[in-house]
């Protein structure tokens, strides 16, 4: 079975509760690997690769999230997020059109310190578990871009007020970070009280599929997007000569006359199966996945 299944995780599970609740449903041995894991606290987006898909994820460019975040203002948690332990700031007043400007300001190349409850590992161990021994190490920032903050809506009816927003963003771009960070310059402190990822690279929350869908028996071969689903961007080579589609199927270098750039290509035997991802220059094809 190969190709990517795009499920919608629900919150309070890891992104490995989901590996281990699909994996009974596919051939024994299938390989699977995933591109961006959720913390536990989110739900929606997370694109999983099935066999000869894990094969793809290298090649995969469009790695851009979008998120869905709501903040809670007038309270700060030690994981960032609601479900550490909170405590309140007392400060809960605030200007929307300040928040606005602020929000501008976290748009762009921006620099975010790893948060303590994070996979990030220092000297061999993994920074959440230096943090649940209540150990705070020296982070180094990270870049990462913030395509854009849409302010979605402000609730000033509840004890703490709420913000939501969308975020256009690189991978690797901590959503619980931003939060305290916009909190800081708002001088209310926030936490980030709940998370939606609604688009991963090509995947969006629209085309996935609740887990509970798959595990009820149905077929997920149905679900399953093929493996160059997420690199259509990547230029395309269709060769028909039988000799040629046996040299490339067993890793070797073949001529072509079609202008391709220089660089990645994918090559369809007849312009229906995939045969490789190979590198193009000079008009030679020189296989680098080859998909039997």
């Amino acid at each position: 079975m190969h190709g990517f299944l795009n499920i919608n995780k629900p919150e309070g599970m890891t992104s490995y509760d989901v590996i281990r609740k699909v994996k009974p449903l596919l051939p024994r041995k299938t390989k699977i690997g995933h591109l961006g894991t959720l913390d536990p606290m989110a739900s929606g987006v997370l694109p999983l690769a099935l066999g000869n898909a894990t094969r793809v994820i290298p090649f995969i460019k469009n790695e851009n999230k979008t998120y869905v975040a709501t903040m809670t203002l007038g309270a700060v948690s030690d994981t960032l997020d609601a479900w550490g332990q909170v405590s309140y700031t007392g400060q809960i007043r605030f200007q929307e059109k300040d928040l606005r400007n602020i929000l501008k300001e976290f748009t762009g190349n921006i620099k975010q310190f790893p948060p303590m409850y994070s996979a990030v590992h220092h000297q061999g161990q993994r920074l959440y578990e230096l943090a649940r021994q209540g150990i705070s190490v020296n982070r180094e920032e990270r870049e990462v871009v913030i395509y854009s903050i849409e302010l979605l809506n402000i609730n000033k009816q509840l004890d703490l007020p709420t913000v939501k927003i969308r975020v256009d963003c690189s991978k690797g771009t901590y959503i619980r970070t931003l939060c305290d960070d916009i909190g800081q310059r708002l001088e209310t402190g926030a936490l980030l009280s709940n998370l939606i990822r609604t688009r991963s690279g090509d995947f969006t929350i629209e085309q996935s599929y609740l887990l509970e869908e798959l595990v009820d028996g149905t077929n997920i071969e149905e679900h399953l997007l093929s493996i160059d689903y997420p690199i259509s961007g990547i230029p395309a080579l269709s060769i028909e000569s039988p000799q040629d589609i046996d040299a490339i199927l067993n890793g070797r270098i073949i001529n072509t006359s079609t202008q391709l750039p220089d660089g990645m290509v994918r090559v369809y035997a007849n312009g229906h199966k995939l045969l490789a991802l190979a590198r193009s220059s000079d008009s030679l094809i020189k296989p680098e996945r080859v998909f039997k």
